[in-house]
């Protein structure tokens, strides 16, 4: 994807919650698996271990539905179902630069949303990427806070 690594910040975090999915997509568990198996080499991600995928029965009976995650070297990605609401949640979370328009729509695509909410979070704005260059900041802030006195 040619995306470098900023000189600060830790990551960047793609929430979807989808609304009218795929009824059937979403009570498959090997589909779900599928999904979190192949999306971290889409991404260009490092899949750490094999997806964890469960069906969940929550104490009110339509609030059924599956959840998995994945451990990427980068963090992690992350789906909730929930098939009689035709509902999903998903978190891809990364420091590793990733284009999330595209993974949006692979999403989108994937389980069929009729709408969808987006939220995209810079995590760890503060986090230093390059001690180096970091330090070259801090030291450059310092000289201004001293010149301002």
């Amino acid at each position: 994807m040619g995306m470098g690594k900023p000189e600060f910040g830790f990551g960047v975090h793609l929430m979807v919650d989808g609304y009218g999915c795929d009824r059937a997509k979403l009570e498959d568990i090997n589909l779900i698996y599928d999904f979190l198996d192949e999306s971290p080499s889409q991404m260009e991600m490092t899949k750490i271990m094999p997806p964890y995928v469960f069906r969940y029965n929550g104490l009110v009976p339509e609030d059924w539905g599956i959840s998995g995650f994945v451990l990427i070297a980068e963090s992690h990605i992350s789906v909730h179902t929930f098939p009689e609401k035709h509902y999903v949640s998903l978190d891809m979370f990364s420091c590793k630069p990733f284009n999330t328009q595209q993974a949006l729509e692979t999403v989108r695509n994937f389980f069929r949303m009729q709408k969808y909410e987006v939220k995209i979070l810079d995590r760890g704005q503060e986090f230093p990427n390059s001690v180096k260059e970091s330090a070259q900041v801090v030291r450059m802030d310092r000289i201004l806070m001293q010149r301002a006195r």
